[in-house]
């Protein structure tokens, strides 16, 4: 029987210039637990936070200035929760990982996902590091002092 050879070739160039495809590339985000949670086109510490609790702001919907964002976001709804504020209540449509029930974010109108203007996403839910605890998900929690063991 003959041999069968096959030969193919790579073209590259470094002279090439980017695609638009490869320009908008997108980023992947994942919750603690290593699920996938988000697709987005923008990186999220690229975007404006919320003063209030300091979440990610995601625009939804087209403004006449601003376009929405893409995105997709694989979170299960949980019932709405009235937040106090100052200066009044807020009321929250919140998602959580499907597979360990995490907070990951929440909007202001009832689902589905995209369904008003903004999307939030909570201080340090999501990492781009599969399995791996975001730098911000511990920030304005206090210290741990282990130096110290009471004895009983």
């Amino acid at each position: 029987m003959p041999k069968v050879v096959s030969r193919s070739a790579v073209s590259s160039s470094t002279d090439a210039r980017p695609t638009a495809s490869a320009a908008a590339a997108l980023r992947v985000y994942y919750c603690i637990c290593g699920e996938f949670i988000l697709v987005i086109e923008k990186s999220l510490s690229a975007l404006p936070k919320r003063q209030t609790d300091g979440a990610t702001i995601i625009r939804c919907q087209d403004s006449g200035t601003e376009n929405a964002i893409v995105l997709k976001l694989n979170a299960i709804s949980t019932d709405p929760v009235l937040v106090e504020r100052p200066g009044g209540h807020e009321r929250q449509y919140r998602f959580s990982c499907p597979r360990c029930n995490l907070l990951v974010g929440y909007q202001s109108t009832p689902p589905p996902v995209r369904s008003g203007p903004y999307l939030y996403i909570l201080r340090g839910a999501l990492t781009q590091m599969q399995g791996q605890v975001p730098k911000d998900a511990f920030d304005g929690e206090a210290a741990l002092d282990l130096s110290e063991t009471e004895t009983q």
